[in-house]
């Protein structure tokens, strides 16, 4: 299992906490220092049954820098995944990618149904 976070954030301290208190193990992947691919993103996007936006780290100053939430709607997937690409600060984390699911965000009852 991966678990691709940012270590100054507050809620994947939390949210590392959790799988440590749960003995879950884990690989660890600094998202700011290793960036997640178009590829990656793509695939973790198909995995997660999610709509691309939850993806965006929207809380974040890069995000509202670029006044993505105005952007957004006008952009192609395959733009916004290009942009999800070019930089760690832009996707929400935690993320957790598992053979068959990928979990973004820290929701402990979410995390606590598939990961237990």
């Amino acid at each position: 299992m991966l678990y691709v976070c940012y270590p100054k954030c507050s809620t994947c301290k939390k949210a590392q906490k959790w799988l440590d208190d749960n003995g879950i193990e884990y690989e660890t992947r600094d998202i700011k220092e290793n960036n997640p691919t178009y590829d990656e993103l793509k695939e973790w996007h198909s995995k997660s049954s999610l709509p691309l936006k939850k993806f965006f780290n929207t809380s974040g100053l890069l995000y509202r820098s670029m006044n993505l939430k105005d952007k957004l709607a006008d952009m192609s997937e395959e733009e916004q995944l290009e942009l999800l690409a070019t930089d760690g600060m832009l996707v929400k984390r935690p993320i957790i990618i598992t053979d068959n699911t990928v979990l973004v965000g820290f929701k402990e009852k979410e995390w606590e149904n598939i990961l237990k």
